[in-house]
């Protein structure tokens, strides 16, 4: 984005341009996103001047990058929906052990630049998923159980405020705001970078099993008894997967339902033969109840750990939901089943439960609002919506899954897995909302950036 002529501003791209379409791409093809304009900005200036024009304009500045969590953002009509462009490249510092890592840069560039230092960072289980709005939101990633929220591991965070400010706020500088933009729920500017600790990982055991649907009742159960006392290192989830037949998935995966395990074991201080014990406790059993179809779990390096999940690679329309769960035991892992099963119709294509705990459930005295997360498993469930009628037929499943699992839903959420605006959210206590609401209206007292505040983080 740019001057024209004489220093005047082109016009803001609208819809039917081709510069609107760039702008607008979002990665969760069933969440289109129509603000009023919409622009891609690639630098500091960029975000100024785009401001400038939103308030020139009367439209309110909205946000995203990658666009996987556009089916959360809410209406944009009266918006000028700002795209944020890699602003640089990732630059890691191996002494310190940390990254800075610019906005709009996906998770697979920043786990290869740690990796050429031998080093790990705690992002999510999709390579293509935006770094810093995963930051913001909290972050699971599958090293959690050891190492906690990876919003903890945040240092330091820069953004332009409404005034067009460059702002920084970290451990040594204007630590409140640092505070509340990890978790807060947004509406605090532009980010336009994080400085974030990276892991001192550099061997694990990783991968996925799947077997045919049938034995679900039995490895459930066999991986809830082990989860029960699992060690810090090792963070897995559990799938009922419907896979479609598609390029690059195994037909032994596609001829009907699936269940998987996959994660990531982490050899701490290098010691394989530890990791190689844990990740025996948890496959041997599995594998004792039948043969999988499919099974990739081996030494690794934590370059491989983004692609252990397979999320897909390309845009993909999905409807999603999320709950953050106790402990189900023998009824809830039999009511999971009864609406997520082989016999039990469902549109899914995923059904996860993931296992949370250790780290991820203490407080973290460094960490941002959203520090922890005090349940036993996520549960996400994702369908493919490619019309009206299958957003339906996956919403009405969805709403059937949250009515089997109400005996064991906490009532809050985890931001990253949240995919929908409509769907209940909580994950912050009324107090901390209303500390959060009061460091944002210090930050942007006139609340340009109101509508980009994730619903439930705001009492205004």
């Amino acid at each position: 984005m740019s001057g024209g002529a004489g220093g005047a501003a082109p016009p803001l791209p609208r819809p039917g341009s081709d510069a609107y379409a760039a702008a607008v791409r979002a990665f969760n093809l069933a969440a289109p996103l129509r603000p009023d304009a919409a622009v891609v900005v690639r630098s500091v200036d960029d975000i100024r001047l785009a401001l400038g024009r939103a308030e020139a304009e009367g439209l309110r500045p909205r946000v995203h990058t990658t666009g996987h969590a556009a089916g959360s953002a809410g209406p944009m009509a009266g918006a000028l929906l700002l795209r944020v462009a890699p602003l640089g490249h990732v630059e890691v510092d191996p002494f310190r052990r940390t990254a800075r890592i610019p906005a709009g840069t996906p998770w697979s560039a920043v786990v290869a630049e740690a990796a050429a230092h031998r080093l790990a960072v705690a992002h999510g289980s999709s390579p293509t998923v935006g770094a810093v709005g995963y930051l913001l939101r909290g972050g699971v990633s599958f090293y959690g159980r050891s190492t906690g929220l990876a919003s903890n591991r945040v240092r330091a965070i820069e953004l332009v405020t409404a005034d067009g400010r460059l702002r920084r706020a970290g451990r040594d500088s204007d630590q409140e705001l640092l505070w509340a933009l990890r978790g807060g729920g947004g509406g605090f500017g532009v980010v336009t970078s994080v400085e974030i600790e990276l892991l001192p990982i550099r061997r694990v055991v990783a991968g996925t099993a799947f077997w045919p649907a049938e034995h679900a009742g039995q490895l459930l159960a066999t991986w809830l008894r082990w989860c029960r006392t699992a060690p810090p290192e090792a963070t897995t989830s559990l799938r009922v997967m419907n896979l479609p037949p598609v390029p690059g998935i195994p037909p032994s995966l596609t001829e009907g339902p699936v269940l998987g395990v996959d994660g990531v074991v982490i050899a701490p201080d290098d010691d394989l033969d530890r990791a190689h014990r844990v990740t025996a406790g948890l496959l041997g059993p599995l594998r004792a109840v039948a043969d999988p179809l499919l099974d990739t779990w081996s030494d690794s390096t934590p370059e491989a750990v983004p692609a252990v999940h397979m999320d897909p690679v390309d845009p993909v329309p999905v409807h999603g939901d999320h709950m953050l769960l106790a402990d189900p035991g023998p009824t809830g892992a039999e009511a999971f089943l009864h609406v997520a099963g082989a016999d039990s119709g469902s549109p899914l294509v995923s059904a996860e439960l993931r296992h949370l705990g250790a780290a991820l459930g203490r407080p973290d005295a460094h960490g941002g609002v959203l520090d922890h997360l005090a349940a036993s498993f996520a549960y996400i469930g994702a369908g493919i919506a490619d019309g009206p009628a299958a957003r339906n037929a996956v919403a009405a499943h969805h709403r059937r899954v949250r009515t089997a699992l109400r005996p064991w839903d906490t009532g809050r959420t985890a931001p990253t897995f949240v995919e929908t605006a409509e769907q209940p959210q909580c994950h912050l206590e009324p107090a901390q909302i209303h500390e959060v609401d009061r460091i944002r209206a210090r930050v942007d007292p006139d609340g340009v950036f109101r509508r980009d505040v994730m619903r439930g983080t705001s009492a205004r």
